[in-house]
């Protein structure tokens, strides 16, 4: 949802600073990749040692940054196939190294429950396939535009509830997790109802290299 609506508010911030790393001559492509190595530098060192707040407000100011390559990208006069393919990518790691590392708090740290820890993979799992399901769809010609849990709101509720515990505040990752889980679980399915009422939904697709045509 945010990924629809919040780009516009977040706008007042992002492009001052797009714009000047865009005059001391970074690429867009770089500012990706340094953004993607930092962010899961602050994630696997950060939490598993117990630093979680601090790996949340680092986390935070990080993910942040995710809109400024592209921001840069359309300043510069517009993106490219391989700069959008660069940023998906970054985004699929950078998210699984912030759940791994949770997952590896949960059970080394913390010692949660085991189902605590299944809500976790099931985290972990679903926030590729809903990223999947959109960039697969939107590859067929499907249209896929939203969801309840995008990456902005995986985020925004896994730094919060690492940040919370950091603090003090009890089973706040737990929360945060189950919560996601049930949400990522919901917004798999959202999707694929997207795809199959999708009015491209009943094309017909080629037959893959080297497959019958009989």
């Amino acid at each position: 949802m945010l990924s629809v609506h919040g780009r516009k508010p977040a706008s007042v911030v992002v492009e001052p600073v797009a714009k000047g790393l865009n005059r001391l001559g970074l690429s867009p492509n770089t500012v990706t990749v340094v953004g993607a190595a930092l962010t899961v530098a602050t994630a696997v060192v950060l939490i598993p040692t117990g630093h979680l707040f601090a790996a949340a407000v680092v986390s935070a100011l990080f993910a942040a940054f995710d809109m400024v390559d592209g921001t840069m990208a359309r300043l510069r006069g517009g993106g490219t196939t391989f700069g959008a393919t660069l940023d998906a990518t970054c985004d699929r790691i950078t998210d699984g190294a912030l759940f791994s590392a949770i997952v590896w708090w949960l059970v080394y740290v913390d010692h949660a429950h085991q189902v605590s820890v299944a809500a976790a993979l099931v985290v972990l799992v679903s926030s590729q396939v809903i990223s999947y399901v959109k960039a697969r769809g939107e590859a067929s010609g499907l249209r896929m535009v939203g969801g309840l849990i995008e990456r902005p709101e995986r985020l925004i509720l896994g730094l919060t509830g690492v940040g919370l515990e950091g603090l003090g505040v009890s089973w706040a990752i737990e929360v945060a997790i189950w919560a996601l889980a049930v949400g990522s679980v919901f917004t798999v399915c959202q999707r694929l109802h997207m795809a199959a009422t999708s009015p491209q939904a009943g094309a017909h697709i080629a037959a893959p290299a080297g497959a019958s045509q009989t």
